[in-house]
């Protein structure tokens, strides 16, 4: 009888825990994101550039700027897409981002990164970087929606 009890109590909490992930999964949804950002610097890199967030069929268009402190040097062009995870609105890609990385082009190269803000929006992008440029820096980007 204790054995049936213990099993009991552990498919309730089993499927409690599933149905609370499926509720967290089901809420959040997924955008598509494109960016284009230029960066330049020597120790502090600082760029800009726009991109745009398809979310529910709709075009959101965004200002993204940012900052790296570390061993930077060059410029450099990326175009990068990808996706936004767990968004509930449009909004919640405006923010700051932070990111630790590595990267560099020479005439051409390719990457990724993957960043979140504080609303726990994760943006997983790649692409290909233009121009010459050399870096191992920590930085910051901040989207706003325009």
């Amino acid at each position: 009888m204790e054995k049936r009890g213990i099993r009991v109590l552990q498919a309730a909490v089993l499927g409690l825990l599933l149905s609370l992930t499926a509720t967290t999964s089901s809420q959040a949804e997924t955008g598509a994101v494109r960016v284009v950002f230029t960066k330049g610097g020597f120790i502090i890199g600082v760029g800009g550039g726009r991109g745009v967030l398809t979310y529910r069929g709709h075009h959101y268009p965004f200002r993204v700027s940012g900052m790296s402190f570390g061993a930077t040097i060059g410029a450099s062009t990326t175009d990068l897409v990808g996706r936004a995870l767990n968004m509930h609105s449009p909004g919640d890609i405006a923010g700051s981002y932070g990111a630790i990385g590595a990267g560099g082009a020479l005439a051409a190269g390719g990457g990724g990164v993957q960043l979140q803000n504080e609303k726990g929006v994760i943006l997983q992008l790649h692409g290909v970087k233009v121009g010459v440029e050399l870096s191992a820096a920590v930085g910051g980007v901040q989207i706003a929606l325009e």
